[in-house]
């Protein structure tokens, strides 16, 4: 389960994290200790995420540096993002035409619906009421439930393989393998249960394009399939909630605009997705496969690099300081919150919408929405790699 730990100094609220300024590359060193290059300029970064010379699958060899304490599903060598070249596009490809731009705008009709239930609900709600029981959890949940044809009685044990597959290491290394292990059974099922009773789900049209596509071996299909169920629901949760906690305890002259219009706030979104970290650890890891140049600097071959996009999302050659907590300016440039490059993430346009649509039908129908403490009062959900509160006390 995550913790919290009064006797702990509180952490800050992500929205005010603090970032050094970006610079040129220069060592530095992993969590473990061991050496490490630190890449932080925005042009920087999206050449380390997009040049195919800075891998992932290399970062998992037998004599590469512990990532993490614990067998965690993100640093698990079979899982998508961890794949390179010809395996990472296979694997890649049976599953984008799922997540395109025109299948999401398909999708937006029934999870506006979702939003409107939950919000009738919360309506009904005594008050003061938990927004993250009521809503930052189950929209999310309710959305990844609907596309991949599960029920709501899953949604328990997918938090729990939820908290592990993303464990920041506080958790048991046997507990995490055991849980892991029961979560690959799961998906294992799921993928035999929908060959032999295909729907209209998206686990059965992973099935179909990867018989399509041929040579997905069935382990990386399982993994993919957890990773869909939990990242598919645990970050979009974990946005949302920071978000309103950001918007409700400091940003609260924004909460009208928001409401009355949903152009404006999917401007909003964007930015608070490329303000707001997901977590503490701001660095997307690669292996450099050969001597490269990054901004005037020789990476060495062999060289584990931690290209830092909380960073690079505040570079003011790109980003200008005087426009980037103004929450309806576009964004100057693509952020990078969601990577870049072959490795970017499939799942950007539904957790966008999903963002949009919760954000703006709740202000819009709960114009005096009120958070019940002040930020700094916060309990956090932590155990794991991100990290949002535990509970949001609201009045209206």
């Amino acid at each position: 389960m995550t913790t919290t730990d009064p006797t702990h100094q509180a952490p800050e609220p992500l929205h005010r994290m603090f970032f050094e300024a970006p610079g040129p590359p220069r060592p530095a060193e992993l969590p473990g200790g061991d050496p490490a290059w630190l890449v932080s300029r925005y042009e920087d970064v999206r050449q380390v995420l997009s040049d195919p010379r800075f891998g992932r699958s290399q970062l998992y060899a037998p004599d590469a540096p512990a990532l993490s304490g614990v067998p965690d599903l993100v640093n698990d060598p079979d899982l998508m993002f961890n794949q390179d070249g010809p395996g990472h596009l296979r694997l890649r490809r049976t599953l984008r035409r799922a997540f395109t731009p025109r299948a999401v705008a398909r999708w937006r009709p029934w999870i506006a619906a979702i939003v409107e239930e939950l919000l009738d609900r919360l309506e009904a709600r005594p008050q003061p009421a938990d927004l993250v029981a009521e809503f930052a959890l189950p929209l999310p949940a309710a959305v990844i439930s609907r596309l991949m044809g599960l029920d709501e009685s899953a949604w328990g044990r997918m938090r729990y393989w939820s908290e592990h597959a993303f464990s920041d290491g506080t958790h048991e290394g046997e507990q995490v393998a055991a849980a892991l292990k029961e979560f690959s059974a799961f998906g294992a099922h799921l993928l035999t249960e929908r060959r032999g009773t295909p729907g209209e789900d998206l686990i059965s049209s992973l099935v179909a394009a990867a018989d399509e596509e041929g040579g997905v071996p069935e382990g990386q299909l399982v993994t993919l399939v957890c990773g869909l169920v939990v990242g598919g629901h645990d970050s979009t949760m974990t946005m949302l909630g920071n978000a309103l906690l950001y918007l409700l305890g400091e940003r609260r002259e924004t909460w009208h605009r928001l409401g009355a219009d949903e152009e404006a706030a999917g401007r909003l979104v964007d930015r608070l997705v490329h303000l707001v970290p997901l977590g503490d650890d701001r660095g997307s890891t690669r292996h450099a496969a050969e001597d490269v140049e990054v901004g005037g600097v020789t990476i060495p071959a062999g060289a584990i690099v931690l290209a830092d996009c909380g960073m690079a999302n505040r570079d003011p050659e790109v980003f200008p300081p005087a426009t980037l907590h103004d929450l309806f300016a576009p964004l100057e440039a693509p952020t990078l919150s969601f990577g870049a490059g072959p490795h970017y993430c499939l799942g950007a346009w539904l957790a966008g919408t999903e963002l949009q649509l919760a954000l703006h039908r709740l202000a819009a129908r709960f114009p005096e929405l009120r958070l019940d403490a002040p930020v700094d009062t916060v309990e956090w959900r932590t155990g794991t790699t991100f990290r949002s509160p535990q509970r949001l006390g609201v009045s209206w």
